[in-house]
């Protein structure tokens, strides 16, 4: 890995990111935008924490199946016909070409170009005309498989086969959220979107309480004021962390009422009805809830500076079968889609910032608890790659 941020020196300029809120620095704006360090990325942080996929209800059913990406890897997560919940490379183990794409329901993953074909759980089932060819076997030859655990009902794998549960390192955060019961939600279909700007980028903005009563200042926000933020402690070893936002009335949404529209989730106690969640399980999943309806993302990088995400919706069970469901739905959405407007905006200039040789690590105020969390979850990893690189004699290569 040739570049000048991938340093000893570099290294230990994170700690001033790693201490004390008050005392804290910004990451360094190489972070956001270096080849070379996003390469480092992908080793320090995707290639062994839990990483969202999507949902148990996108493959409902036996047979179903959909595919994604995460840092370039093509993916498939499917169901098989005893109900388990698979997820495998969706590259050929032939020739490379990809053996599906989009979702929907099937028997098997037939590869399109030699049909080499594969069972719902990767296993390599038929190899047309490979009876002459020496020593190959079946058995050895199927899509590779990854580990999988869901959780409220998001399905998460992991790259490494070794990885520690995900649930227990989950423990504060599913007992702040369990009350949504999010296993039991009713999920709408999500969208993807393409962004020209850094994963964290995004993960960070969507956590900035800061923000909120400026850049967000008027009738469709102001309900939940900045300086209602509340950050509980984390520790960063753990898988996730929370930020808390007190709103100004119980069952507050956007939408111009400021009140819910949609059905409460029903186990909610007036704690969790008198605030804003925001839920985290990086570097993939972020949750934005509110007492009727749930945002999540699923933030999928590929590249320095590019990212796809999966936004979708969670409501209450059964709220989709009141006949002014969508009407009442199409509220919050247009509401959201003027607040996510001035989000995208800024989260394009930013990066555009970030490349700038005047781009400084600045300093921040105590509504910005939730970004010392998660540099405190970053450079915990991104420390311990970097030493094992080093041991490895990689650091350079």
């Amino acid at each position: 890995m040739n570049s000048d941020v991938l340093s000893d020196a570099f290294f230990e300029s994170l700690g001033s990111s790693n201490v004390a809120l008050e005392k804290a620095n910004t990451l360094p704006p190489a972070c956001y935008t270096d080849d070379a360090f996003y390469r480092f990325e992908q080793e320090a942080l995707f290639n062994h924490e839990w990483l969202c996929v999507g949902r148990e209800a996108q493959v409902a059913k036996p047979g179903d199946y959909f595919t994604t990406r995460i840092i370039g890897e093509p993916i498939i997560v499917a169901r098989d016909r005893a109900g388990v919940i698979h997820a495998m490379s969706a590259v050929c183990q032939h020739r490379a070409m990809l053996v599906a794409e989009g979702a929907g329901n099937a028997r098997s993953f037939v590869c399109p170009y030699h049909h080499w074909t594969y069972g719902l759980n990767g296993d390599l089932v038929g190899a047309p005309a490979m009876g002459r060819t020496c020593d190959f076997e079946k058995s050895s030859a199927g899509l590779p498989v990854f580990k999988v655990e869901i959780w409220f009902g998001f399905i998460f794998i992991n790259f490494d086969r070794d990885a520690a549960p995900l649930a227990p390192r989950l423990a504060e955060v599913g007992k702040a959220i369990a009350n949504y019961r999010l296993d039991e939600a009713e999920t709408l279909t999500p969208f993807t979107g393409q962004f020209p700007w850094n994963w964290k980028v995004m993960f960070e903005n969507n956590n900035d309480g800061y923000h909120a009563s400026r850049l967000h200042q008027g009738p469709l926000h102001n309900f939940v004021p900045s300086e209602r933020a509340v950050f509980p402690d984390s520790d960063p070893a753990d898988a996730g962390f929370l930020r808390f936002n007190g709103t100004l009335h119980p069952d507050a949404s956007f939408n111009p009422t400021q009140r819910a529209v949609l059905p409460i989730f029903p186990d909610l106690v007036a704690e969790d009805r008198g605030r804003m969640t925001f839920a985290n399980v990086p570097p993939t999943l972020s949750l934005v809830m509110t007492s009727d309806l749930v945002i999540y993302l699923i933030l999928r990088p590929d590249g320095a500076e590019t990212m796809e995400q999966d936004t979708g919706f969670l409501v209450a069970p059964g709220a989709s079968k009141d006949p002014a469901f969508e009407h009442r739905l199409e509220m919050i959405m247009t509401s959201s889609r003027k607040i996510i407007a001035q989000d995208m905006h800024v989260d394009e200039l930013v990066q555009q910032g970030l490349r700038s040789r005047f781009a400084t690590r600045g300093r921040y105020s105590w509504q910005e608890g939730a970004q010392s969390q998660f540099n405190r979850w970053l450079i915990l990893r991104y420390l311990a790659a970097w030493q094992a690189l080093k041991a490895r004699g990689e650091q350079g290569a």
